[in-house]
Parts: C-alpha cells; sequence; structure tokens
C-alpha cells in the first residue's frame, strides 16, 4: 500500500487491538504499527500480527506521523513523561484516556517547553469498537489543522462513526451518553433476561429473545425516518400489554432516571478534570489519582 499512515499506540490493550483491526488493510500495514507496552504478553499479542513493538519508549516513535496513547488515565502523566522527548512538531496526538482535558495534556506533552502547540486530539470511544460498531467523540486544540482533524476522523472511523463537539466540556455529555452508555444497555439487557426468567423462560430463551430484541429496535431506530417516540407509539395500543409495562416505567420515572444518571457520569468526568489539574503543577515525577 503506497502512502501507508504511520501510527504509534503508546498502550496496547484492548481499545489499541480494536482499533488495528479496523486500520490493518484499510490505512495500514502490521509494519506501519509501533506498539510500546511494557507486557510481554501484550507485545507477544501484537507480534504475532506483525506488528514491531517495543518494551519502553524510544527513538523509533519519531518516525511515526499518529501517536495513539491508549493507557489508563491514572499512567497517563508517566506514559508521556517517557515519550515526549521523542514528539516532533508535526507529530498528531490522540488521547483516548477519559477525564483527562487538553490543558493538562499539553502541558505533560510540552513540558518546560510551553511554547511548543502540540497537536492533540482527545478522543471518546466505547466499547463496541471492539467489533468495530463504536461511535467516538472528538474534539481538536486549536493548533490541529484541518488535515490532521481529517485523519483523526479516519482513525476512529477505523471501528464505527465519529461525531466532532465544539467545546470541550461537551466531551463530559459524550462520556455520559456513548462513552458510559454501553454499560446502562447492558444493565438493561440483564434486566431483560431476569425478568424473562422469572416469568417461566429458560435463561436461553431470555437471552436470545433480550439480545434480539434491543439488536432489532435499534436497527430500526437507526433505520427510519420516524422518531424514536413515534415507534414507541406504534408499538403501543391502549390498553395492550405494552401500554401497561410503560405505566409501569413513567411510575418510576424511568426517562427522569437515566436523564439522573446521565448526569451522574457528566459531572464525574468533570471533575476527573479538576482532579487532573493539580497533577499537571507538580512536574512529571507525581502521578494521577
Amino acid at each position: 500500500m503506497k502512502n501507508s499512515l504511520t501510527i504509534a499506540f503508546i498502550g496496547g490493550g484492548n481499545m489499541a487491538g480494536a482499533m488495528l483491526s479496523g486500520l490493518l488493510g484499510n490505512l495500514c500495514q502490521p509494519q506501519d504499527i509501533l506498539v510500546v507496552d511494557p507486557s510481554q504478553a501484550t507485545r507477544s499479542a501484537w507480534e504475532e500480527k506483525g506488528v514491531p513493538t517495543a518494551a519502553q519508549a524510544c527513538e523509533k516513535l519519531n518516525r511515526y506521523k499518529v501517536w495513539i496513547y491508549a493507557v489508563k488515565p491514572q499512567i497517563m502523566q508517566q506514559a508521556i513523561g517517557a515519550s515526549r522527548q521523542f514528539l516532533k512538531d508535526d507529530t498528531l496526538v490522540l488521547s483516548i484516556a477519559a477525564g483527562l482535558p487538553c490543558a493538562s495534556l499539553c502541558e505533560w506533552l510540552n513540558g518546560p517547553n510551553q511554547s511548543q502547540a502540540t497537536r492533540l486530539v482527545r478522543c471518546m470511544p466505547n466499547t463496541p469498537a471492539l467489533i468495530r460498531q463504536g461511535i467516538t467523540g472528538l474534539y481538536a486544540t486549536p493548533e490541529v489543522p484541518q488535515s490532521d482533524r481529517d485523519l483523526a476522523q479516519q482513525v476512529l472511523s477505523s471501528v464505527g462513526q465519529a461525531v466532532w463537539v465544539e467545546h470541550e466540556s461537551q466531551l463530559d455529555a459524550v462520556t455520559a451518553l456513548s462513552g458510559s452508555g454501553p454499560a446502562y444497555v447492558f444493565l438493561f439487557i440483564e434486566s431483560l433476561i431476569a425478568g424473562g426468567v422469572k416469568l417461566g423462560l429458560s435463561e436461553e430463551q431470555a437471552r436470545r429473545l433480550a439480545l434480539a430484541t434491543l439488536k432489532g429496535a435499534s436497527l430500526l431506530a437507526a433505520e427510519s425516518d420516524e422518531s424514536p417516540a413515534r415507534l414507541r407509539e406504534n408499538v403501543t395500543s391502549p390498553g395492550g400489554t405494552t401500554a401497561a409495562a410503560l405505566n409501569r416505567f413513567a411510575q418510576g420515572d424511568f426517562a427522569g432516571l437515566v436523564q439522573a444518571a446521565m448526569q451522574a457520569a457528566n459531572d464525574r468526568a468533570a471533575q476527573m478534570a479538576q482532579e487532573s489539574a493539580p497533577a499537571a503543577s507538580q512536574g512529571q515525577d507525581s502521578g494521577n489519582k
């Protein structure tokens, strides 16, 4: 493949692995990727796919156009401190760590050279990226040119859809909706299965019915010209079984509970961003909370 994109993953865990499946043969080849991870088991898994690896940050990094920091927020500052010396002016940096704002990330990336303008895009993917059905919220700092914004979208679109937000604070809402959202859906599936079993179905029957119902309803909502509210009304006959169930949901303020849960997730994301700010001013040797 001509003009293959070069990508370095700093951290080779599940999300990095999910992105690899979408990138290979599309935007790049195995030899165009580098994975930096201290775990021998993780490196071996990547090497089996023909991907070069390194146990720690090294000079090889400066050959790669895109760096993707795919490490836990608690060790992000350490990972950046070990690798930033190899950062070039035109390197595009993607962070998929939740709750770490651009101000902290840029301070860690630039170090003493605060005049440097790092090309940084914060990304909030979700776990369906593991099957290339994810959706990612993206926010770019002002220093990122349109060509690199397009490149970031290409990379994240390899595992699903991508949605840009204008203000960084909106990533908290993305986190509350799509980032944490799969867990809400899994909880609902669990509840449907448990309810089916309680009503006399086997667990396998209830599981199949629940999963097919969620999948079918989601696809119908995605492909229909009608709103979810209208689709709900289409299923609901006055005085029927669906109406009886929805009335119980209304009695428990189901919609309000969902919105309150999302608000809690949004508030926690904002709090995590505030908690990272003191760490940025303590220097590179201190860790995140």
